[in-house]
């Protein structure tokens, strides 16, 4: 299955943050961003770090797309 993390990055654009600012407030890497970005998997560590920054839970940054769906 691959991943999405469009929620997150709509979550951002509502909040007016940047993803510098996500990454300061939640205590992650420039790598962990790219990864993110990149649409591959991360660890539950940096997964929680994030959802404590901003506040939610792990469904609202993220989900699972049924191979073949884009």
């Amino acid at each position: 299955m691959q991943i999405s993390y469009d929620k997150l990055w709509k979550l951002l654009i509502d909040k007016k943050m940047s993803k510098t600012e996500l990454k300061d407030l939640a205590g992650i890497s420039f790598n962990i961003i790219a990864k993110l970005g990149k649409c591959e998997a991360v660890s539950m560590e940096s997964m929680y770090k994030i959802c404590t920054a901003l506040d939610c839970n792990i469904g609202d940054i993220m989900e699972f797309l049924k191979p073949g769906v884009v």
